[in-house]
């Protein structure tokens, strides 16, 4: 196949062996199911999982026919079909792993097409249908049938707004509360089943008596109801664990103070505590704790022995043996935090340091499991200059190190890592995006200080030398260089004003597209008489974008049906680099498959609020975790020749106005938190592209943001890639470009550039060029 026939002709040719097609194939729709099994998390167990064979069962919620695969929006998936949680467990029914009360779940399907017969708007697998009121007879008559009782609740989130802390949403609507008492009153075995996104109130359930199971099925993706069925039924031990903190209410988050304040702005009080930094470091907050972060059971007992740690290579290597003392195979969660003197600055309790995923260990088995870190990521960022201003320190004292399955149930290392000096200077950096409006933040005994804030300056800017223009000679064409006849100096040196200014807009979808895509302009035939092709006068091809990260989101109706996986939250759940590696490798294939070379994917923002209505896109409370699964995706996206584009950089977290909203936040708390995955990822897996966030970072806008991405970004994270927009930003395409934002998407703005080039601003024209030379650069990888 020649260069860029992919990109160019859109040709339909399956990448599986003998020709086979892989979009949405049975290998990967198992792995989808694979990835789900291990990222359920089981929150409670009295014995009542999982399920003796036979068992007789009756399911009630109408989440149970209305199941939730996945959030709304770009992370939206088309799949060829959805497997419910009823079909789920009728599927073990014909394995005569249960028998169920087929007459509740019926009650749920009459009163569906009930509900869409009054609103033919309402679509299956939605969860806005409305939970009916299940008559007590009928309750009473699967009573008298069933052993264990499900009751499956759902919740629905989407990109563009953001969910509520109210009844029906973060709390259990009337409707629920009065179907858990009543199933409850009537059965001694009842099991909850979370078929949500994010975080929600668990309190109702905890330390209920008559509730003797509860499971975190998240949205599971396409095969869902069926990964659900497995579970309970033991066909699959959950070893998911937590990758956010679940409280007694929302108003225990520390966010939950400023979330609703104003769609104009996030005032970030809580400064680097947020999640278990928070609750395991502020007096009194640990009993505000329902299910700490890192927790999950599982049907066998692991015991963790031999815990060890030491200093090696400027390394801290610890180890322990994990066992698995029950009577079922399962897997294990090793963690590692370390606990940091509180110094000046003041450190969090416990912070994670490193996660490994044992083997799946039959019983009886033992696994050595080893987690290494450097020790220059214990460091804290001092941005007002109590140790040393502007630099990661490690600030004198012992550092301790503890093992375990979550950051409650861990074991300290007998070493102890020591910082003989006051202060250790591990990166000398500069100020950058320091705060204008944030007059407080809060201290580790849970106090406030003081805040002293940046007056607004203007950014000084280092712009990159332009190549000289030669518009003289034989036209140079792209493969021209790609074959190393010409540079690629030499092909931008030609390039006229008219050309660059519409260059680094987005361009027009073709083929089963719906995002557009990043090149030249797409001429539409050819002397041979052939349409669409994807190059532009000087042969540079248009690569088009598909949306993630569920998987590759293709419009219904051009008949392409795509695999769904579970969402990203679920995923990191659970704690598997090589399952998310493996789900960014396939996914990957499938974009590749239908000629999409860029997939917008890994979304990894950080779970400030439980309350963001894009929290299932992302991964964690934790920036570790995140960063971790993301870079493994990359690196699975990236193996098969597509270019994985990280997002939203950076602090996405509120829907609410996010193309104006303002997130007012330390210096301190941007690096350590809520920057810190988007630099493991970029420092570990490299990705091709970043994708820039709507909102502002302390009054300035990502998409135009110098400080954020050339100044951290480039310059000191050293990335190389390309930074594009998000869809529409509320920026000028000139301040984006000078700003170190290449490409603006899904179209540009032809004058506010033109202009300044065509009248000779060298500045300008230079930073042009340098754009387009990352673009070029980006397509010249594409094969």
């Amino acid at each position: 196949m020649e260069k860029w026939a992919r990109i160019k002709y859109m040709p339909c040719i399956p990448l599986g062996e003998d020709g086979r097609l892989l979009t949405g194939s049975r290998e990967h729709i198992e792995l989808s199911k694979k990835a789900a099994n291990e990222g359920m998390v089981l929150l409670k167990n009295d014995g009542v999982l999982p399920l003796k064979k036979g068992a007789k069962i009756s399911i009630f919620g109408k989440a149970q026919i209305d199941y939730v695969k996945g959030g709304g929006g770009s992370g939206d998936v088309c799949s060829k079909y959805i497997r419910n949680i009823y079909d789920g467990f009728k599927i073990k029914e014909e394995e005569c792993k249960v028998e169920i009360f087929h007459k509740v779940s019926q009650f749920y399907i009459d009163d569906i097409k009930r509900q869409q017969n009054e609103n033919p708007l309402l679509e299956l697998n939605s969860g806005f249908f409305k939970e009916p009121e299940i008559p007590a007879e009928l309750v009473k008559e699967a009573a008298a049938f069933a052993d264990t009782a499900f009751i499956v609740v759902c919740r629905f989130s989407a990109e563009g707004g953001d969910r509520k802390n109210t009844k029906g949403d973060y709390c259990l609507s009337d409707a629920e509360e009065n179907l858990v008492n009543l199933v409850s009153s009537e059965f001694e075995n009842v099991v909850i089943i979370l078929n949500i996104g994010g975080t929600m109130d668990t309190s109702w359930f905890a330390d209920n008596d008559k509730i003797g199971g509860a499971l975190v099925a998240w949205n599971a993706g396409m095969e869902g109801g069926l990964a659900i069925a497995e579970t309970v039924c033991g066909d699959s031990n959950p070893s998911g664990k937590l990758t956010d903190t679940f409280a007694k209410c929302f108003d225990d988050y520390p966010a939950s103070k400023t979330f609703y304040e104003s769609s104009l702005y996030l005032k970030n009080y809580e400064d680097i505590y947020i999640g278990y930094r928070y609750f395991e470091t502020v007096p009194g907050m640990k009993e505000r704790v329902i299910y700490p972060f890192g927790f999950g059971l599982s049907y066998t007992e692991f015991g963790i022995t031999d815990i060890k740690a030491e200093k090696k290579d400027g390394q801290i290597i610890a180890s322990c043996k994990v066992t698995n003392n029950g009577h079922i195979a399962g897997k294990e969660v090793v963690q590692v935090y370390y606990s940091a003197p509180q110094g000046k600055l003041g450190k969090s309790a416990r912070e994670l340091a490193g996660f490994k995923k044992t083997k799946l260990l039959n019983p009886r088995e033992t696994e050595t499991v080893t987690v290494s870190f450097d020790i220059s990521s214990m460091a804290s960022y001092d941005d007002d200059g109590k140790c040393q201003k502007s630099a990661y320190v490690l600030e004198g004292g012992n550092y301790e190190f503890y093992i375990g399955n979550s950051v409650r149930n861990t074991q300290k290392a007998e070493f102890i890592y020591v910082v003989e000096e006051d202060v250790r200077v591990i990166q000398q950096l500069e100020e950058r995006l320091a705060p204008l409006r944030l007059n407080r933040r809060m201290r580790a005994d849970g106090s406030f200080d003081e805040f002293d804030y940046r007056e607004e300056t203007e950014i000084k800017k280092t712009l990159p030398k332009a190549i000289e223009r030669n518009q003289k000679g034989e036209r140079i064409t792209l493969d021209m260089v790609d074959r190393g006849e010409k540079t690629l100096d030499e092909f931008i040196a030609q390039l006229d004003v008219e050309y660059l200014s519409r260059f680094l807009g987005g361009k027009r979808s073709i083929g089963v597209g719906n995002v557009g895509g990043m090149g030249g302009d797409i001429t539409t035939g050819d002397a041979m008489g052939i349409t669409n092709i994807g190059v532009d006068e000087y042969g540079v091809p248009c690569a088009m974008a598909c949306d993630g990260p569920a998987g590759v989101r293709i419009n219904k109706k051009c008949g392409v049906y795509t695999t769904a996986f579970p969402c990203s939250t679920m995923i990191a759940c659970t704690w598997n680099q090589d399952i998310a590696e493996e789900i960014g490798r396939c996914g990957a294939l499938e974009s590749k498959e239908n000629n999409f070379f860029i997939w917008l994917t890994p979304a990894l923002n950080i779970h400030r609020s439980p309350l963001c209505g894009r929290n299932f896109e992302y991964m964690s409370e934790d920036p570790l975790v995140s960063g971790k699964i993301a870079a493994a995706m990359v690196r699975g996206i990236q193996s098969v020749g597509v270019a994985a584009t990280p997002k939203h950089f950076a602090c996405n977290n509120k829907e609410e106005n996010r193309g104006g909203c303002d997130f007012v936040v330390s210096e301190r708390a941007l690096r350590e938190i809520y920057l810190k995955g988007f630099e493991i990822c970029v420092k570990e897996s490299s990705p091709k592209i970043i994708m820039t966030a709507f909102n502002k970072i302390n009054g300035h806008h990502c998409s135009a943001n110098y400080e954020l991405l050339t100044e951290i970004l480039r310059n000191e994270w050293g990335f190389e890639g390309l930074v594009v927009t998000d869809w529409h930003p509320a920026t000028s395409q000139m301040s984006e470009i000078c700003a170190g934002n290449d490409v603006r998407m899904p179209s540009g703005y032809h004058e506010p550039i033109y202009y300044p080039l065509r009248f000779g601003v060298e500045d300008a024209y230079a930073v042009v060029q340098q754009s387009a030379k990352g673009l070029l650069k980006l397509l010249l990888e594409f094969e």
